[in-house]
């Protein structure tokens, strides 16, 4: 990776590396924008096999949320933080000056809870700094409101495809249990839908098995199911030269971020298999308008009419990518950037 031209090309702000000798915490915290307010983006705890694998993994993620602000109508910038380390060596002197770092922003990047940091976790960081969301009592939960985007985006697929809003009977292969995952489960069970999921931990399947009576399928195996929606709910790169050519179902709608491992290459291969992709940034902005009302103080109204939006919004994507004749990936981000630049024509008028 030629790391300057990487960062020029992908539009960011800053990209800040940080070492902390005493605990030897390793992060990157990258700002894509902040030409509408303070870059948002919740922090992962990751083994990454290399540091430029972390720096890979957070210019897209920290791109994708300036993005999923745009799509969501919420009027601040995009940034993500990694922090590399194993979860085992997970320590409390970490997460403090993680939260050092953080905190020595002064605002420019507020940050929360994602993979492998628990609530506990992020509550060890807020000792430290002021910006942290997603641990108040205000919070309607970041992992149920994500989980009630994506049923929103499912809905809103199987509207255009089958002109119905009904998920009764519809199969539905959800793969990663974690947090989101096994919310998600809980609401598609309760639309009447048969479960197909996989995880590469046995006990949380088992644990969707015994809830729901979920079909628990091998992780090799959940792709290629004869189901009418694929639900990515693990971590990112997982549509792929590889593995798009075994999905049978024709629609993909989950939370994971980062889901196309070359976002313009697959986007197209997915299209030509007929295959309608939900672009994640979309579907899963649930998290970030809880987060985001929690912060503003906005009331629970407002922020379930936000939510609510992401139905609406995924539908003006298919159909503007159907008119235009380009992907859905492609029509999301020219959604984005729209929305980014009539909001900064309004900030500076």
């Amino acid at each position: 990776m030629e790391l300057f031209k990487t960062i020029k090309e992908m539009g960011h702000e800053q990209v800040l590396f940080y070492h902390d000798k005493k605990s030897e915490m390793k992060a990157i915290i990258a700002l894509h924008d902040t030409g509408l307010g303070s870059a948002m983006g919740a922090t992962r705890l990751w083994p990454y096999i290399s540091e430029e694998d972390a720096l890979r993994d957070v210019l897209r993620l920290s791109c994708g949320m300036t993005y999923k602000a745009a799509c969501a109508n919420i009027p601040v910038g995009g940034g993500k933080g990694v922090i590399i380390a194993h979860v085992e060596n997970k320590t409390d002197e970490m997460l403090s000056a993680y939260g050092r770092f953080v905190q020595s922003l002064n605002g420019r990047f507020i940050t929360g809870q994602d993979v492998n940091l628990s609530s506990e976790d992020v509550c060890k960081i807020k000792r430290e700094t002021k910006y942290v969301v997603g641990v108040s009592q205000q919070s309607k939960g970041p992992v149920k409101m994500t989980a009630i985007g994506v049923l929103l985006g499912i809905k809103a697929s199987v509207e255009l495809q089958w002109k119905t809003k009904e998920l009764n009977q519809l199969k539905v292969a959800v793969q990663g249990l974690g947090n989101v995952g096994k919310e998600l489960c809980h609401y598609l069970h309760e639309h009447g839908v048969k479960l197909f999921v996989s995880d590469l931990s046995r006990k949380k399947a088992e644990e969707i098995k015994h809830l729901y009576g979920a079909t628990i399928v091998e992780p090799n195996e959940i792709y290629s199911l004869e189901v009418d929606v694929f639900s990515p709910c693990a971590l990112g790169g997982i549509l792929n030269k590889l593995t798009i050519p075994l999905i049978k179902a024709p629609i993909i709608a989950g939370s994971a971020n980062n889901q196309l491992e070359e976002e313009q290459i697959d986007s197209k291969l997915l299209e030509s298999k007929n295959i309608l992709y939900c672009p994640d940034y979309v579907i899963n902005a649930g998290g970030l308008i809880d987060v985001y009302n929690e912060m503003i103080g906005s009331d629970e109204e407002k922020t379930f009419k936000q939510l609510n939006n992401i139905y609406d919004t995924l539908l003006e994507i298919f159909i503007r990518a159907k008119e235009q004749g380009i992907t859905t990936h492609e029509a999301a981000k020219y959604l984005a950037k729209e929305r980014i630049s009539r909001a900064k024509k309004i900030v500076t008028s």
